[in-house]
């Protein structure tokens, strides 16, 4: 638990919980897009709690290999240890502050910090004082100053996360089934590797704005129209109205197309080696073949780690709070928070490791022109995500909500006997909701055992 953390009065009375609006009835304040409060309660109850995604494995493969990532606004290293062990640091010295790494990632020894030289190990322990003797009279303890790590920092099959927070439950258990169904969905192909390079940019929203568009498919035909057009995305995948959302606890969910039953059946009758076979079709042909079109055909394991109904959704996950898993399963966005109106947008490519060269160049191609800087697609959003945050910030607009009311009420949440849940549906905003509903219940918690005994159970029955 965070020290600082506790605001509460001398009554009892949480006086940070008391400024996030209620957002029921489908209805979002515009406060929550633009209050410096809100934001401050957010890095503290939702960034420094939760498990945040660091890196892939592939990133940092051998000793002394490191990445530079955030918790929140808060720079971290991420490094693997001459023991094999992977930590996360805090890149700020301990003396007076610097950050140690400047590179975005690299392969070293020790960390030497450009101010005044205090040196760290790879573990973070503080291994050199320049003048330790005749400046400091061999009066400072060096085992009290080494880098601060993170609470606890583990993995899911490859994909490193880290917490700042020591009473955070376990990886596993905080992804729920909904968490690492949407994990799987880059698995289904077996073994994956991150490409070198991270395309960055920064866009003038608020972070939720560009979280909670990715649940959003009732944008794609008018926002995107102009991706249509040009050929790059095909008409009759820009607004699919057969749809399934997942809600997972903690705010985890998955919402976008599915396969049908009857598509899966025709699935599951394919070897591994028929569908392989398949992928490797041009688009054209593949498509008069396989039923599902431009989307990798999963393996038989897949259907066994991501469950009956989640190996029929195609749709994006959001790993709460910003990790989104877009994109085929070949990218992951990281939505990093710069204040109330400005988010760094991170897109990792993470590919199969059996993809031909063809394949991969196939793949790069593609991505770099959906999202990031360069991608037709993310153009359209950032400019949408900029005005929206905007008109947040305006004396008379900041009145009014937003709505999100799309089939609220109107739908089901059905549980197959495995035991997963999900909604079977059209066009909708029912994970947009769970999403916002979630976050309020992080930032009135306290901490842990608070949010973990008052957290809403994923709903069942109409919704």
């Amino acid at each position: 638990m965070l020290d600082h953390d506790r605001h509460g009065d001398s009554t009892g009375i949480d006086a940070d919980a008391a400024i996030v609006p209620d957002l029921a009835g489908g209805l979002i304040d515009r406060s929550i897009y633009s209050d410096p409060r809100i934001y401050e309660l957010e890095l503290r109850r939702i960034f420094a709690r939760a498990w945040n995604f660091m890196c892939h494995e592939s990133q940092i493969a051998n000793a002394g290999d490191y990445f530079i990532n955030y918790i929140g606004e808060d720079q971290v290293v991420v490094v693997r240890g001459e023991d094999g062990a992977v930590r996360v640091l805090l890149n700020t010295c301990r003396h007076r502050g610097n950050a140690l790494c400047r590179a975005e990632l690299g392969n070293t020894k020790t960390f030497v910090c450009s101010y005044h030289g205090w040196t760290y190990g790879l573990d973070g322990t503080l291994i050199g004082v320049p003048g330790k003797a005749n400046f400091y009279r061999d009066a400072i303890d060096q085992a009290k100053w080494g880098l601060v790590q993170a609470a606890k920092v583990d993995h899911y099959k490859g994909f490193y996360f880290a917490t700042l927070d020591p009473l955070a439950p376990s990886l596993f258990d905080y992804l729920g089934d909904v968490g690492r169904t949407g994990m799987e969905s880059m698995l289904t192909q077996g073994e994956v590797v991150a490409l070198d390079g991270v395309q960055k940019n920064v866009i003038d929203c608020n972070w939720k704005i560009a979280v909670d568009n990715l649940f959003d498919w009732y944008h794609v035909r008018i926002s995107h129209n102009s991706a249509s057009r040009v050929g790059f995305l095909d008409q009759r995948l820009m607004m699919p109205m057969s749809q399934m959302v997942m809600l997972g606890e903690l705010g985890h969910a998955i919402g976008g197309p599915m396969v049908s039953v009857e598509k899966q059946a025709q699935l599951d009758a394919l070897s591994d080696e028929e569908r392989r076979a398949l992928d490797q079709l041009p688009d054209a042909e593949r498509a008069k073949q396989a039923p599902i079109e431009r989307r990798p055909l999963r393996s038989t394991a897949a259907r066994a780690a991501m469950g009956p109904l989640g190996v029929r959704a195609m749709g994006h996950p959001n790993i709460f709070p910003n990790l989104w898993i877009s994109t085929r399963g070949m990218q992951l966005s990281l939505r990093l928070p710069r204040g109330p109106g400005r988010t760094e947008i991170w897109w990792f490519t993470v590919l199969p490791k059996s993809f031909t060269e063809q394949q991969r160049r196939k793949a790069r191609k593609f991505v770099t022109h959906a999202f990031g800087p360069a991608g037709l697609l993310e153009q359209d959003d950032g400019e949408n995500w900029s005005q929206s945050t905007q008109s947040s910030r305006g004396v008379a607009s900041r009145r009014y909500a937003h709505n999100m009311q799309m089939a609220m009420g109107q739908d089901e949440v059905l549980v197959d006997p495995s035991g997963q849940k999900a909604i079977e549906t059209r066009v909708n905003e029912h994970a947009q909701r769970w999403t916002y509903r979630c976050w309020g219940e992080w930032l009135r918690a306290r901490d842990w055992p608070d949010l973990l005994a008052n957290r809403s159970p994923v709903p069942v029955g109409r919704i």
